[in-house]
């Protein structure tokens, strides 16, 4: 994606248009709508309704797939993980996780 999207809806519209190639003007005209409600959805500024937002990427010649899947407990394991820690792990833990988040957001700015 050529920009950071603001919501979901803003994500999915703008790789749909950039993997069909096209401008918002080419997509609006191909969904029917106006170039500025394309781009108020791309900004994060209006968020579809999902009908909406399907027949906004069918436009650009791909569809929006839902399923329903099982739980996964991922969270519940680390919590329960976290709680089996000693007080020193834990300070440990949040000083790695905190030397790791200021690296990433070095990294970030360099880009």
């Amino acid at each position: 994606m050529s920009e950071t999207a603001k919501t979901v809806a803003a994500g999915l519209v703008l790789m749909a248009r950039e993997e069909a190639g096209l401008s918002q003007r080419e997509l609006a005209d191909r969904v029917g709508v106006a170039q500025s409600e394309i781009a108020r959805i791309e900004s994060g500024n209006r968020e579809p309704s999902i009908p909406t937002l399907q027949r906004i990427v069918a436009g650009a010649g791909l569809e929006i797939r839902f399923r329903l899947a099982p739980s996964e407990d991922h969270d519940q394991i680390l919590a329960a993980r976290q709680t089996r820690r000693s007080s020193a792990q834990r300070a440990s833990a949040a000083a790695r996780h905190a030397h790791n988040l200021e690296q990433f957001t070095a990294n970030s700015k360099r880009r």
